[in-house]
């Protein structure tokens, strides 16, 4: 009973905000790298396995849900482990980076590659000289909603990607 009362009132909500942003348009966001106000992203002391990486950051846009991001990320030399609270689609810009998964497969990844991390998961960067990225984050679904998408890709006979390190 409390699980369909949950349902029925996120499904309410996502009918009231559909409605009313079906009634203000939102524009398109651009913006072309260079031209980002880059501001300073630590990456946490604990994480960091030799040098001294520093990370910066650009916000590009934010999903009106607030489950999606896009933003330009770059960092100098240094090795540390990252973990990904969100799913993370990368584009890497300029430079390279050395990954290595949880699984212990490893990557380079140089501009024009393009890698997926699952969230909840690790992996260890290895970085040269420098590299920038963008990256498409998007967080997870609150359990009602992920159990009920689960429920219908079943039915629906879909199959879901268990994800990894791909270039």
């Amino acid at each position: 009973m409390v699980l369909k009362l949950m349902l029925a009132t996120m499904a309410a909500a996502a009918i009231r905000t559909h409605r009313q942003e079906a009634r203000a348009p939102r524009p398109p966001v651009a913006a072309a790298p260079d031209d980002m106000e880059m501001e300073p992203a630590p990456i946490d002391p604990a994480w960091i396995l030799s040098g001294s990486p520093v990370a910066r950051v650009s916000l590009h846009s934010r999903a009106y849900d607030r489950l999606a991001r896009t933003a330009v990320w770059d960092c100098t030399a240094g090795t540390f482990r990252w973990y990904f609270g969100w799913d993370e689609t990368v584009v890497i810009l300029d430079g390279a980076v050395h990954v290595t998964g949880e699984d212990g497969s490893e990557r380079t990844l140089k501009a024009g590659d393009v890698a997926y991390f699952p969230a909840k998961s690790w992996a260890t960067w290895h970085i040269d000289s420098y590299v920038r990225k963008v990256a498409f984050c998007r967080k997870e679904f609150p359990i009602p909603i992920d159990m009920a998408l689960k429920l219908r890709d079943r039915v629906r006979g879909i199959r879901r990607s268990s994800g990894g390190l791909a270039a």
